[in-house]
C-alpha cells in the first residue's frame, strides 16, 4: 500500500513537472509573438516617424508598464550591486533595438529577424574571452555553419542592400547584452535587471529625442504605447518561461519567432522570404539548435562529474 502511494506521488510530481514545462514552452511561444508584434508595430510607425522617436516610445512605455509591477514588490528593484554592468546592459539593449529598427525600416520583417538569430553563435564566440568558457570543435563547426547561413541570406557576391548588415549589429549587441546578463545575474535579482534595462534605454533615447522629435497624433501615441507594451510583456513572459523550464527545453521554441515574423510580415506588409532566405534560415536555425544541444550536454556532464 505504501509502495503504491509512493508510486502515485512520484507520478503526480512528474505530471506536475511536465505541466510546468509545457507552460514554460507556451510562454516562450507567446514571447516570440509579442516581440514580433512589437517589431511589426514599430515598422508601421517608422513609415511616419523617425526611427529614434520610435525607439524612445518603445523604451518609455516599457518603463511605464514595468514601474507599477515592480513597485508592488517594494523598492528592492532600485538597489544594484553592479551599476556599471547594468549600464553596459542597457546600452547594449538600446543598441540592439536601434540596429533592428533601422533594419526593419527597409528590410522584410522575416529577413531581419532571421539574420538577427545569429546571436547564439556570437554568444558562443564571446563566451571564450569574456566568460572563460571552452568551446570544442563541434560547436566551432556549428558557429561556422551558422555564419555560412548568414552569408547565404546576405549574398555579398550578388545584389545586397547595406541594410542586410544591420541585423548583424543587432545580433552582436544582443550577444553582449546576454553575456552581461549572465554576469550581472550573479549579483542582482531579475527585477533589478529588468528595471535598469528599461530605465537606461528610456534615458538614453530621451536625451537624443530633441534632435528628431515629431509630435505624434493620437494614433501615433497609441502605436508607440502598443510597441512598448508588447515588448515589455515579452520580457515578462520570457522570464517566467525560464522559471518553468530549462533553457535546453525552451531553445527550439525560440525559433518560432521566425514563423511569427514571416506570417505577420506577409499579413501586414505583403513580404515573403525568398528561397535563399529560407535556405539561410534553415542553416542558422540548425546550427543554433546544435549549439544549444551541445551546451546542455556539457552542462549535464559537468553536473554528473
Amino acid at each position: 500500500m505504501k509502495a503504491g502511494t509512493a508510486a502515485r506521488a512520484l507520478a503526480t510530481a512528474e505530471d506536475g513537472g511536465t505541466a510546468t514545462r509545457r507552460i514554460g514552452i507556451l510562454l516562450m511561444v507567446l514571447t516570440g509573438a509579442l516581440y514580433v508584434g512589437g517589431d511589426a508595430t514599430a515598422k508601421v510607425l517608422m513609415r511616419r516617424y523617425p526611427v529614434g522617436e520610435v525607439v524612445w516610445g518603445r523604451f518609455a512605455f516599457h518603463l511605464l508598464l514595468l514601474l507599477p509591477l515592480l513597485a508592488m514588490r517594494g523598492g528592492g528593484f532600485l538597489r544594484t550591486q553592479r551599476p556599471r554592468l547594468q549600464l553596459t546592459r542597457s546600452l547594449c539593449q538600446i543598441g540592439s533595438t536601434v540596429f533592428f529598427f533601422l533594419a526593419i525600416a527597409v528590410l522584410p520583417l522575416a529577413t531581419a529577424t532571421t539574420i538577427a538569430f545569429a546571436q547564439p553563435l556570437l554568444i558562443t564566440i564571446l563566451s571564450v574571452p569574456i566568460l572563460g568558457e571552452r568551446v570544442g570543435p563541434r560547436r566551432w563547426a556549428a558557429v561556422v555553419a551558422g555564419f555560412v547561413g548568414v552569408v547565404v541570406i546576405i549574398r555579398p557576391v550578388g545584389v545586397v542592400q547595406w541594410a542586410a548588415l544591420l541585423p548583424l549589429g543587432t545580433a552582436a549587441a544582443s550577444a553582449f547584452y546576454q553575456i552581461a546578463t549572465r554576469l550581472v545575474a550573479r549579483a542582482d535579482p531579475v527585477q533589478v535587471s529588468l528595471f535598469y534595462t528599461a530605465l537606461g534605454g528610456a534615458i538614453v533615447a530621451s536625451l537624443a529625442l530633441p534632435f528628431f522629435w515629431q509630435a505624434p497624433d493620437p494614433s501615433g501615441w497609441a502605436l508607440m504605447a502598443l510597441t512598448g507594451t508588447l515588448s515589455g510583456a515579452g520580457h515578462f513572459c520570457i522570464i517566467h518561461a525560464y522559471q518553468r523550464a530549462p533553457a535546453s527545453v525552451l531553445a527550439p521554441f525560440t525559433f518560432m519567432q521566425l514563423l511569427w515574423a514571416t506570417g505577420l510580415g506577409f499579413a501586414l506588409f505583403g513580404d515573403l522570404p525568398d528561397g535563399w532566405t529560407l535556405l539561410g534560415a534553415l542553416i542558422i536555425v540548425g546550427s543554433g539548435l546544435y549549439v544549444f544541444y551541445r551546451e546542455s550536454v556539457l552542462r549535464g556532464e559537468a553536473r554528473a562529474s
